[in-house]
């Protein structure tokens, strides 16, 4: 009996795909099948739908819901530019979303912790959508608790290492926290994309934005990837870190950044690396246009996922002129 529809929960396989209306049918990321079994997966995808966090406006625990329905046209082909079905190579579930209670604060850091650090006992990567960026700290703690000290790349408007006292819930110190705790080594670190002041260093390397603009993305890649070196590397992707004009629905947007196709090439050019985790956060859908913030979180996701298919041997097929 051919099949058709509800990839997400008819599936039998990883790798299993069929052709799916983009329009219709139940939604998961890239139209993966939903399980908890993850007896041999690669990938575990996870929304963590959390933003009590937040210094300027809510809204993005509704990311992880909107990146998965922006995902359906990606599922259609193969990947572009690779020109490859990932899932031949990769073994994806998406894992459904991390239950926190907002009504209980002091809840929050060890719920999510403990997600996170099941998927990873697993062996799998862990790829995170977010709500707010917060709930970047406990993903990460989980992850040094595995690998030790990690590189730390983020994408982001904002340089999150303002004053941290150890307890507040704040999406704008969570990384100050993490160099404290020795989770993150900055040494090995870069912040890409930054578009506001803090007089405290914190270690890393900052490429701001307009610098960025004036050297490129090629300049940029070379110093991450000569500061991370081997060292295990997490990616967070903060969609603020594109201008407003590429991604308005986010909740403290920040003019002057990166566009959408910056972003990708960044992205791609991160296959030297030790990659061992991503999250996407901030997308807040009530202050999008035509999805275009979740339409850009979705597909940064997906070509990091791309990243990992082809540092696995994933063969990549001409196109023309890339």
């Amino acid at each position: 009996m051919k099949k058709e529809g509800d990839q997400a929960f008819r599936a039998t396989s990883n790798s299993e795909r069929w052709p799916d209306p983009a329009y219709a049918g139940a939604l998961s990321f890239l139209r993966r099948r939903y399980s908890r079994d993850l007896q041999g997966v690669d990938v575990v995808v996870s929304g963590i739908p959390y933003d009590c966090a937040v210094t300027y406006r809510s809204g993005c625990r509704l990311g992880p819901r909107a990146i998965r329905a922006a995902s359906v046209q990606l599922a259609e082909l193969l990947a572009f530019p690779f020109g490859f079905d990932p899932f031949e190579t990769l073994s994806l579930v998406d894992y459904g979303d991390c239950v926190v209670d907002p009504h209980h604060p002091e809840t929050v850091v060890d719920t999510i912790a403990a997600h996170a650090a099941l998927i990873i006992a697993s062996g799998a990567r862990m790829l995170t959508f977010g709500g707010d960026h917060f709930t970047t700290y406990p993903v990460l703690r989980s992850h040094a608790e595995k690998y030790g000290p990690i590189a730390l790349v983020q994408f982001d408007a904002h340089c999150d290492t303002w004053s941290d006292d150890g307890r507040q819930l704040d999406h704008g110190t969570m990384f100050a926290r993490a160099v404290a705790d020795g989770i993150v080594d900055p040494a090995r670190s870069t912040q890409v994309g930054l578009r506001t002041f803090n007089d405290i260093d914190a270690g890393f390397e900052i490429l701001s934005a307009p610098w960025i603009h004036r050297n490129g993305i090629d300049a940029a890649l070379k110093v991450v990837i000569e500061r991370a070196g081997d060292q295990p590397l997490y990616l967070s992707f903060d969609i603020d870190g594109l201008d407003p004009a590429f991604a308005p629905g986010t909740g403290t947007p920040v003019v002057g950044g990166l566009s959408s196709w910056q972003a990708l090439e960044f992205i791609r050019g991160l296959e030297p690396l030790n990659l061992i985790g991503m999250d996407v956060v901030e997308v807040s859908p009530a202050y999008d246009h035509a999805e275009i913030t979740a339409l850009a979180a979705a597909t940064v996701a997906h070509d990091w996922l791309c990243v990992l298919a082809s540092q696995r041997g994933a063969t990549r097929r001409n196109i023309g002129r890339l």
